[in-house]
């Protein structure tokens, strides 16, 4: 048995060449995208979208960064469960990887 529910992917970076790089990236039939530009947007789009299966998450932003962003979906009882990959251009130095994942990160990806 099949199922023909899309995987909801919540892409959110401050600049919006990256957003539409990760979609375009991503794009399949199987999946719908929704963008957020800020960690506000996306707190509030996930607040929402019941049915956000993925979060893809720059860690620097103005503002709010990804990791704060990250903090607060966790500490949400209704988005603790969503996977969250950072996606990020700072080091690759452990100590950033490991702020990550004791953040709820499930994988931490690096850009060019």
């Amino acid at each position: 048995m099949t199922s023909n529910k899309k995987l909801t992917i919540l892409l959110v970076d401050d600049i919006p060449a990256n957003l539409h790089t990760l979609e375009e990236m991503l794009q399949s039939e199987s999946r719908t995208f929704l963008k957020a530009t800020s960690g506000v947007e996306a707190l509030q789009m996930v607040l929402q979208n019941n049915d956000i299966g993925l979060i893809l998450l720059d860690v620097q932003m103005p503002d709010m960064d990804g990791f704060e962003v990250a903090q607060h979906l966790k500490s949400y009882k209704a988005s603790s469960l969503i996977p969250i990959i950072f996606v990020t251009a700072i080091s690759k130095e452990e100590k950033f990887i490991l702020k990550g994942f004791s953040k709820g990160a499930v994988d931490y990806l690096s850009k060019p």
